[in-house]
């Protein structure tokens, strides 16, 4: 079950990166935050930047330039 979701579209980095940071940070352990945007460059650095966090990379999917990436907060 998704606990945050945060819509990112239309936002560059650093921005979808920092509202990821702020979401699992709000979420509670075992909440899965949904990030979703449509900047390129964000698709690649938010599972690296999940992994470097401890946290779990649920799934990435992609619709055309649109993405979601689904993160399972496991450390606080």
């Amino acid at each position: 079950m998704v606990g945050l979701k945060v819509d990112c579209t239309g936002k560059n980095c650093p921005v979808p990166l920092i509202e990821m940071r702020k979401a699992i940070k709000k979420a509670a352990k075992g909440d899965v935050v949904e990030i979703t945007g449509d900047h390129p460059a964000s698709k690649k650095e938010i599972p690296m930047a999940v992994e470097s966090l401890g946290q779990e990379l649920v799934d990435v999917q992609e619709s055309g330039s649109q993405w979601t990436i689904r993160i399972r907060k496991v450390k606080e």
